[in-house]
């Protein structure tokens, strides 16, 4: 049984990490967006200032119910600091006996649900026509993950996360055409699931003027912007851990530091497609996750068969 204190710093310790970190990483997407582009760009550290200085602002009331929108911006950083508990991040996860694959798949989920409720509350005209793409995005988009973690359940016979999130799409005697269809289809729809361009259709600052947030200023906006920059860093994260572990057998110090070079290699690539292709229509990106939720229910159907 592990000892409670050390379940509870090793989950401190997570969370910090996390929220250190993710702003780091919105600085490198910036400052290599802004390359990519012949731009200057602003410094590597202008996420930590924009939310300190948003943190810092009066909490302006607004939106058609204001209860509403500060439960859905704690709720939005509280679903995805939990998940960051749940999942190894170059260690062993502190709370990876606290809950199992199918808790992972229900936050992350309900992190997406978060967003619809800040841009139900809002009431908005552009807030509403934000979250009916981000529902119609979530209906295709969710079910790919989830057949991730099934297919790495199914090939280890557990839903253990210790289990599930150590390669285990590979984890078969055969070779693992599941895993490896698994894996293109995450790398095609993982812009989407970190809701950056070109899939950002939810958001759309040229359309809807970011669609959900229009109504949001302050500490609320910050909260919600945190829990973005927080999605791609567990987003990432999940990644490593379910298609690319290798290397974590190696000594605590070299495994963490491979762990976060990893990280970090997949966020210069969500930067570069993010850079270099322009935002999809609504019709355009609901069409291409519909192609890609049709490979994933033919990986799982292989993964059913033992492949």
């Amino acid at each position: 049984m592990n000892n409670p204190l050390t379940t509870i710093l090793g989950s401190l310790l997570n969370v910090l990490l996390v929220l250190l970190v993710a702003p780091l990483c919105q600085g490198v997407l910036r400052k290599v967006t802004a390359i990519v582009q012949s731009r200057q760009g602003p410094p590597l550290l202008q996420p930590y200032y924009d939310l300190l200085k948003l943190l810092g602002k009066e909490d302006i009331e607004s939106g058609d119910s204001p209860v509403m929108q500060r439960f859905a911006a704690y709720l939005s950083l509280a679903t995805v600091l939990t998940t960051a508990c749940l999942i190894p991040l170059g260690f062993s996860a502190p709370l990876n006996r606290g809950g199992d694959a199918l808790l992972l798949i229900y936050l992350l989920t309900l992190s997406g649900i978060s967003t619809l409720l800040a841009g139900l509350a809002a009431g908005s005209t552009y807030s509403l026509v934000g979250i009916s793409r981000q529902m119609m995005t979530m209906i295709a988009l969710e079910p790919i993950f989830a057949i991730t973690i099934i297919i790495g359940a199914l090939h280890t016979q557990s839903f253990s996360l210790d289990t599930v999130l150590n390669g285990s799409v590979y984890a078969n005697e055969a070779f693992p055409w599941s895993g490896m269809i698994m894996l293109g289809v995450t790398l095609l729809a993982f812009q989407a699931f970190v809701d950056r361009m070109p899939f950002d259709v939810s958001e759309a600052e040229t359309e809807i003027m970011e669609g959900p947030l229009v109504e949001y200023s302050g500490p609320k906006l910050a909260l919600l912007k945190y829990a973005s920059m927080v999605k791609l860093v567990i987003y990432s994260a999940l990644f490593i851990d379910i298609f690319a572990s290798w290397g974590a057998g190696l000594p605590f110090v070299f495994a963490w530091i491979l762990f976060w070079a990893k990280v970090f290699v997949l966020v210069l690539l969500v930067t570069i497609v993010a850079a270099t292709h322009a935002r999809y229509r609504i019709d355009q990106a609901i069409r291409y996750f519909a192609s890609l939720l049709a490979a994933a229910f033919g990986a799982l159907v292989l993964a059913s068969l033992g492949f």
